[in-house]
């Protein structure tokens, strides 16, 4: 004898063939009405438990939740590599604003390799060109003396003015600071590492203590720029919000960052929720639209308008459709999957109000259909209290119902985004950072962390290289913002 396989289908299969047998059997009278009762509160709990069972059977990965690619699976098939362009050629970056010292040699043709006549002065027809890019390292040191002298008339010592930038015996240069802090935030080097760096480099070994001295003395110098770039936050029209964890001194704090356009600004806290939101005073304060993940901390705050990541959603959506296969997931998923794309190809990046009518009407008739997919929720008990427990499904389901103002937003106002893609790339070099080197073991240097990471992201989008953004923001000349950049 082979037994059945059994899968999903065949399981929802088997129950729905069953629901139709029992349904015949009460229409033709052969079923009393209490067997009625308690077959139907059955096969409501057993629809609960399939629709739970499933979804717990399904793994979540990277592509159907917000659990990220490190905590999933190798996938074997993504051996592309990511700097290629499709055909085996990889993209330069864009290197901009760097020192370039640039010689053209000409090989001058003086003789034929034929005949041997000679060809001085015979002009040139073309040009081949091939071109050697090289790094020199050269260590420069500056030296300056200051005469002392004695006056004759009234025998006083007179010493030479030193530069106001050199006021002890040994300092280092702007441009040896901005590589240091770069290796420790860009980079995300050990300060150790960065010792043996610098020592390779100039012969001279750097105690921690100034490594440090730089990356606080820099963080100093950026207070200003924070405070505009706050209100230039708060005066955008949309704007991505998003948090992490982060261990400072031992304790889980948190990152919450804030971009929008050309400014990115983090900023630590020791709690995530709405002590946090209101300690950085910043979404109390916004008047425009906050782009986020639908938590509810956000959600409170009714004065600002609210649109929800559609990242999110769509993964949540895969999530649905693999562990129950719901048309209503599917169709959700396929219409804004289709609205994004339609938007993306316009102009003015939203639809006309006749089409935005026409997309709200496909969506509540979606959710409408989906309702009837969906397992009843059994009643609570009497004397029971909390929430119900109920599958990821119906939760995404009445979510997407309650909140379909800010799901559709993109669709309509052509400044917010379909996803909030912005912030989580904003993050994810934060956690790039505790992985590598761990935790701070003070809370100011992982202010000075934020606060320097969110000024090098701003200025790497008005394509300001970032040794020289720090040796501008070490001189007190940081560059004004260009004009916001669409997303």
């Amino acid at each position: 004898m082979v037994m059945a396989t059994i899968n999903k289908t065949s399981v929802r299969e088997e129950i729905d063939r069953l629901k139709q047998d029992f349904d015949k059997l009460c229409s033709d009278g052969k079923v009393s009405s209490e067997i009625q009762v308690v077959m139907n509160s059955l096969l409501i709990i057993v629809e609960l438990m399939l629709s739970v069972f499933l979804e717990k059977k399904t793994r979540k990965n990277s592509k159907n939740s917000s659990l990220p690619s490190s905590q999933t699976e190798k996938d074997e098939t993504a051996t592309s590599d990511s700097t290629s362009n499709g055909k085996g050629k990889k993209v330069s970056g864009k290197v901009g604003n760097t020192r370039v010292k640039e010689t053209v040699i000409a090989a001058k043709v003086e003789t034929c390799d034929c005949c041997g006549m000679v060809l001085d002065k015979t002009p040139c027809q073309n040009y081949e060109r091939r071109t050697k890019i090289d790094i020199v390292f050269e260590k420069v040191v500056e030296h300056v003396d200051a005469e002392i002298k004695q006056c004759p008339n009234c025998e006083a010592t007179v010493k030479g003015q030193f530069p106001e930038d050199m006021p002890g015996k040994l300092q280092y240069g702007s441009g040896l600071k901005a590589f240091a802090v770069h290796l420790i935030i860009s980079q995300m080097v050990a300060l150790n590492r960065v010792q043996k760096q610098i020592s390779a480099m100039i012969g001279t070994v750097m105690s921690e203590a100034s490594l440090l001295k730089f990356v606080f003395r820099l963080h100093q110098a950026l207070e200003a720029w924070e405070i505009e770039a706050t209100e230039r936050l708060l005066q955008a029209p949309s704007m991505h919000v998003d948090e992490t964890s982060f261990r400072v001194e031992r304790k889980n704090y948190w990152i919450h960052v804030y971009s929008s356009g050309g400014t990115t600004l983090k900023l630590l806290h020791r709690k995530r929720g709405n002590e946090a939101i209101v300690g950085l005073n910043i979404i109390p304060r916004y008047g425009g639209v906050i782009i986020h993940d639908c938590w509810a901390s956000y959600l409170s705050y009714d004065h600002c308008g609210h649109g929800l990541c559609g990242s999110h959603l769509l993964r949540e959506l895969t999530f649905i459709v693999d562990s129950n296969g719901y048309r209503w997931a599917r169709n959700i998923r396929k219409l804004l999957q289709g609205t994004c794309a339609t938007v993306a190809k316009r102009e003015d990046k939203c639809l006309s109000d006749k089409e935005y009518a026409n997309l709200q009407k496909r969506y509540r008739n979606i959710l409408t259909r989906g309702a009837k997919e969906l397992p009843e929720i059994p009643p609570r008990p009497k004397g029971k209290r909390g929430r119900i427990a109920k599958s990821d499904a119906h939760n995404l389901w009445e979510r997407l119902k309650k909140h379909e103002t800010a799901v559709l937003l993109f669709a309509r106002e052509s400044h917010v985004p379909f996803t909030n893609n912005r912030a989580e790339r904003d993050l994810r070099m934060a956690k790039v950072k505790q992985k590598v080197s761990g935790c701070f073991r003070q809370e100011k240097y992982a202010r000075a962390y934020c606060r320097i990471s969110s000024y090098l992201q701003s200025m790497a989008c008005q394509g300001v290289n970032p040794l020289v953004a720090i040796q501008l923001a070490l001189a007190d000349s940081v560059p004004s913002e260009k004009s916001d950049r669409g997303e």
